[in-house]
């Protein structure tokens, strides 16, 4: 299918991966030969492993930081990351907002302002940022799924300005569908695009709105990629499980 925008595979390999692993995983998409011309291909490793992947992996894929501190600079921020240390690190992408830190590990998750405070970290200091937006299942059984989702949108508007959207990527997690092997119907993800797309041509601008490219991040496979970037507002996706099989080539591919 070919899209104004081009596609965004990402590749979110959480807290996964040994150091054997993370060379063989590299060694697939190594050899996997040419990918879909109409794919950008980004791969978010754990940070101990960025520079690792980043110095044995093919030139056509990108590699992202995880997430990306809250402060800015070097200084007394132990265990952090900051934009700074990233990009000065040859890391040209960060994720942001993901739903398992928005979430929290067993303490409090980050806020909407934390996140917004953090995409615009990541921006100012050179970095491209994935940020991951979505809601949990109680919000879609109970209808507000895009009060959920624009609350988290204007956060992270608050935080940009105008210029900064053309670094965005947003990635759509319908968190109930994140390793639940539920996946939401193609319909019920390009239904949520949609808005998320009207939102963003309301309250940022209709320039921004078709220039910024929202991906599927809710348990896409080889099996349903194609069916999902066949939708007119899906424009890639962020693979969390299925990112560290072979098959990721297959979602790469979907995009042809």
């Amino acid at each position: 299918t070919k899209k104004t925008l081009k596609a965004l595979i990402g590749g979110n390999w959480k807290a996964n991966g040994t150091v054997e692993n993370v060379k063989s995983w590299v060694e697939v998409l190594n050899k996997a030969g040419t990918f879909s011309p109409n794919s950008e291909v980004v791969i978010a490793a754990p940070s101990i492993h960025l520079q690792y992947v980043k110095s044995i992996i093919r030139p056509d894929i990108a590699i992202s930081a995880q997430d990306v501190s809250f402060k800015r600079g070097y200084g007394a921020f132990t265990g952090e990351l900051t934009g700074e240390i990233l990009a000065d690190s040859g890391i040209k992408w960060a994720l942001t907002g993901h739903s398992e830190r928005r979430v929290g590990f067993g303490y409090p998750g980050e806020t909407n302002a934390v996140v917004g405070q953090k995409t615009k970290n990541g921006i100012d200091t050179g970095l491209s940022v994935i940020a991951c937006i979505g809601e949990q299942l109680s919000d879609r059984q109970s209808g507000s799924t895009m009060v959920v989702v624009s609350a988290q949108l204007e956060a992270i508007k608050a935080s940009l300005s105008i210029p900064d959207w053309s670094k965005v990527v947003l990635a759509y997690e319908p968190v109930w569908a994140i390793g639940t092997g539920v996946t939401a119907s193609p319909e019920q993800a390009q239904e949520t695009h949609a808005e998320i797309r009207a939102w963003l041509s309301k309250n940022v601008s209709p320039e921004v709105a078709n220039s910024t490219r929202i991906i599927y991040g809710g348990s896409a496979t080889a099996a349903n990629a194609g069916d999902l970037y066949a939708k007119p507002d899906i424009n890639g996706f962020l693979v969390g499980g299925a990112s560290l099989k072979p098959e990721f080539v297959k979602i790469i591919n979907s995009t042809l």
